[in-house]
């Protein structure tokens, strides 16, 4: 489990494609602290398992294996050696849950469509696929490269076609993420709001659960 608050921009060291699947090189400081083999860290909003840590002689970071289906579901078969990548370490029990509840699931991947900016706001428009539009709220959270943002408003479209959203950026998250960088055209990994998905699932299959079903005997 995450919170949507980058802890560090890493870099991408190697990105080594073998048959279907990857191994995943990331440079960084910061998020490699305290972190053992076969810890989670979000990269890019994509929950990885840590099998290789290197730390020492002025270098560190850790190495991630990637499945074929975690390279066709999400943004991270876009990287590039160089690339910038948001992370974060699993969430701690004791720890402050400073953005909103993060699976590391990415649910689908959007497109930046637009970018405006105004003296102390950049404003990103991104189109999101149809299986992420129904989670889409004015004033909802939603995670994009595994940051916690706050969606501004919404425009959908026809099922097929999902919907756009808008999000706003200070000049703090632009200089913490990746965000700064990112342009029209660029792929973000999207996850929806747990909680609205298991709402969704409840509604779905009826009124009757298994608890309020014992309520009722």
């Amino acid at each position: 489990m995450f919170t949507g608050i980058v802890e560090e921009v890493g870099r991408v060291a190697e990105l080594r494609r073998e048959g279907g699947h990857a191994r995943l090189h990331i440079a960084c400081r910061d998020v490699v602290e305290g972190v053992a083999i076969g810890d989670s860290i979000a990269v890019a909003g994509c929950c990885v398992t840590a099998t290789e840590l290197e730390a020492g002689g002025g270098a560190s970071g850790f190495v991630a294996d990637l499945m074929a289906e975690t390279l066709a579901a999400t943004s991270l078969g876009d990287l590039e050696v160089g690339s910038r990548v948001n992370l974060e370490r699993a969430l701690r029990a004791d720890a402050r849950l400073g953005g909103h509840l993060v699976q590391g699931h990415v649910d689908g991947v959007g497109e930046v469509v637009d970018r405006a900016e105004e003296p102390g706001t950049v404003w990103l428009s991104i189109a999101a696929p149809a299986e992420v539009a129904p989670y889409l709220v004015a004033k909802g959270s939603i995670t994009v490269d595994g940051a916690s943002l706050t969606v501004v408003d919404v425009t959908d479209h026809a099922a097929a076609a999902g919907a756009t959203f808008r999000v706003a950026l200070i000049p703090h998250t632009l200089e913490v993420t990746t965000f700064g960088d990112r342009t029209v055209g660029d792929r973000v990994n999207l996850e929806a709001d747990v909680i609205a998905k298991y709402v969704e699932r409840l509604l779905a299959a009826g009124t009757t659960t298994p608890y309020t079903a014992l309520q009722e005997s």
